[in-house]
């Protein structure tokens, strides 16, 4: 990834944290805990599914966006009134990756359902990508090494989902799950070139 784009994403992902931080600093007292946030969120991801089977577009990107801003909420709710726990950590990374799973199944099946058989190929590629994306980070932090990396983190992945909803009626879902089946490949593999770029700095060093 080069210097810029690396920029870029931060800028975007601490601005992004530091607005929710800031908007939960708000209230003095919030009626939900984190893990409760946590699994709203990961409810109205299982609620657009639903919608995404049905082919219920424009609300099942409605439904997405909500979710999706209620799960980033729930680690700005922890730090804001210093509630974070390893549990909810956890949690929350298991509830993300079943999110994302629901998601993509339900697009699984209107692929299949359309007759889309390279599309819905891609669609386990994509299922497959995304978790190793967040497992090679995971790997790589539990070896004291940095793995964040790569052009399709998570973030990047809803934002393209979220956009392609809406026109999916248009056809373009399809397409869509193409792109995301080949960055989240490449960000795999980028993110096991820096990890082994690190480990041979070490061995080096």
């Amino acid at each position: 990834m080069t210097t810029s784009l690396a920029r870029l994403k931060d800028g975007y992902t601490n601005g992004g944290r530091s607005v929710a931080l800031r908007f939960m600093q708000r209230f003095r007292s919030v009626p939900l805990t984190p893990n409760q946030l946590t699994t709203a969120g990961f409810m109205l991801n299982v609620v657009a599914g639903v919608l995404i089977y049905e082919e219920h577009w424009v609300w099942a990107a409605v439904v997405f966006v909500v979710g999706s801003v209620v799960d980033a909420l729930d680690g700005a709710l922890a730090r804001a009134h210093d509630k974070m726990t390893p549990f909810g950590g956890f949690l929350d990374s298991t509830l993300d990756r079943m999110s994302e799973g629901v998601i993509l199944g339900a697009i699984g099946l209107v692929m299949a359902a359309q007759g889309h058989t390279l599309a819905l190929a891609c669609v386990f590629v994509s299922l497959t990508g995304s978790f190793l994306v967040s497992y090679t980070r995971a790997k790589a932090e539990a070896l004291g090494l940095k793995g964040d990396v790569g052009l399709m983190a998570r973030a990047e992945r809803l934002v393209l989902v979220a956009v392609a909803l809406p026109f999916a009626g248009l056809g373009v879902l399809p397409y869509v799950i193409y792109v995301l089946a080949a960055l989240t490949t490449i960000t795999v593999i980028q993110r096991m070139a820096f990890v082994r770029a690190q480990l041979q700095s070490n061995v080096e060093e």
